[in-house]
């Protein structure tokens, strides 16, 4: 192969990963402004109205330009469903999308390219196998794992859920208003539960930015996609319009998820039991038979083979 081919590849190869280590650095990076956002929000409804892809384009920049050029060849309704399970993910600094595109792409035509590689050599049945294996993989496993992330974070905002509402039901009968005690509640959670601790703050941040609250809360829903926290900003937006007693309902709904809580907990350890048998039964039990049997089998081997030879 010609030396400048192999520079030139190299050169590839090595500016295709430090595009996915730069994007993967700016998906995870944390940054978030909610009264930013709002503000931004509230110029993009004042506007002309433009679609998004529109916005995208005239904002300017090489992110919005990816982001222009995935949506005019029809990847909109994708890049709408990335977009929410980004957030859902935890992952919603203003660059999450674009990273998360470039890193998709970037992974998906180095893994085609290292499999036009590898199959070189092969005939073309082999080659068809393996580009599809790597059209496969290169789609299908980024996905996966935004899929994996947003599963890990719901987790983390459930298990954080019953101790979070408990203590913001005590914060509000001391007499602080609604958002004086979210905030204060995301202040003493900030180090235990950092996750809602900061949706917390969001919710009270967009509703100092001039939002109404029972939007705040909704978009706190579809931020999180859990059903507890969709009956919770229910509980709250109701007992703000009807004038019930808020912290009493808290109490109670906190004393529910608890023994939610702990009902799943009793259930996975009475699963336990039957996820042990197969491994007892195929990695455990062979091991002890060998253990326990092998040596007597080795001495009755012995013994017969001297008793043949004394025969003898």
């Amino acid at each position: 192969m010609h030396p400048l081919l192999i520079f030139t590849a190299a050169f590839i190869g090595l500016a295709s990963l430090a595009a996915m280590i730069a994007s993967v650095y700016m998906l995870l990076r944390v940054e978030e402004d909610p009264l930013g956002d709002r503000l931004e929000q509230l110029q993009a409804a004042s506007g002309s109205g433009a679609n998004r892809s529109g916005r995208r384009r005239a904002a300017g920049g090489f992110l919005n330009t990816v982001l222009y050029l995935v949506s005019t060849v029809g990847g909109e309704d994708w890049l709408r469903e990335t977009e929410k399970e980004l957030n859902q993910a935890g992952i919603r600094n203003k660059q999450a999308l674009a990273s998360y595109v470039i890193f998709q792409i970037t992974f998906f035509l180095l893994l085609i390219a290292g499999m036009a590689y590898l199959q070189r050599g092969n005939d073309l049945s082999q080659k068809f196998g393996g580009m599809a294996s790597a059209l496969l993989l290169g789609y299908l496993l980024p996905q996966q794992v935004l899929h994996r992330l947003v599963k890990r974070y719901r987790t983390k905002l459930q298990e954080a859920l019953p101790d979070t509402v408990d203590l913001l039901g005590i914060v509000l009968g001391t007499g602080l208003s609604l958002d004086q005690a979210m905030l204060r509640v995301s202040e003493e959670m900030q180090f235990i539960y950092p996750h809602l601790a900061g949706e917390l703050y969001t919710v009270v941040m967009q509703v100092k930015a001039g939002q109404e609250r029972s939007k705040a809360f909704n978009q706190l829903v579809r931020r999180t996609g859990i059903e507890d926290i969709k009956s919770l900003s229910a509980m709250i937006i109701q007992s703000e319009r009807f004038g019930t007693s808020l912290s009493q309902a808290l109490k109670v709904y906190a004393e529910a998820l608890r023994t939610r809580r702990r009902l799943k907990a009793e259930a996975a350890i009475a699963k336990a039991g039957i996820k042990m048998l197969f491994p007892v039964v195929f990695f455990i039990l062979p091991v002890l038979f060998v253990i326990a049997i092998g040596p007597g089998l080795v001495l009755g081997l012995r013994g017969l083979q001297g008793g043949m030879g004394a025969g003898r």
